[in-house]
């Protein structure tokens, strides 16, 4: 199976200049945990996960602030404060194992599909487990057992 087939599109996306609060926004109504960034011409520059939000109010709450203030923190900072500016990318002919390799590999939880330089789609490890728990039993019957867990740290 091939990424195209599995890749979330149209993508939600943002500028770096909006505020967090609305990348919060976008991810609560859309119920997604990654927003790319992109510049006024479609540019990928960064990607903002769930996580980055939860270390920004993380942040905010070591300074003892209510939620009316937590939130007004997240309504004046900028999306460029937190954002991941080192983007993963995959193609959209590249196959579902290469996208789960390589989300595994690089510790991200999602990949934008770029196609001729242009964001054409998003796959995310929530796909990844979705195909999995689409497939026959009998598909993963032959998928060898006793795999042994390896840490993050380990891998690194």
């Amino acid at each position: 199976m091939l990424v195209q087939d599995l890749m979330t599109t149209p993508v939600l996306t943002i500028h770096a200049t909006e505020p967090l609060l609305a990348v919060q926004e976008i991810m609560r109504w859309n119920h997604i945990r990654h927003v790319p960034v992109v510049e006024r011409d479609g540019k990928v520059i960064g990607i903002v996960s769930q996580r980055d939000l939860l270390a920004a109010a993380v942040s905010s709450l070591s300074n003892h602030l209510g939620s009316a203030e937590r939130r007004e923190h997240l309504a004046i900072s900028e999306v460029v404060r937190v954002m991941k500016t080192e983007v993963i990318t995959i193609e959209p002919t590249a196959t579902a194992q290469q996208a789960a390799a390589t989300m595994r590999a690089k510790l991200v939880g999602c990949l934008p599909v770029m196609e001729n330089g242009s964001l054409v789609g998003i796959i995310t490890d929530a796909d990844i487990v979705q195909l999995v728990a689409d497939l026959p039993a009998a598909t993963l019957a032959g998928v060898p057992a006793g795999r042994p867990r390896v840490s993050q740290q380990q891998e690194r």
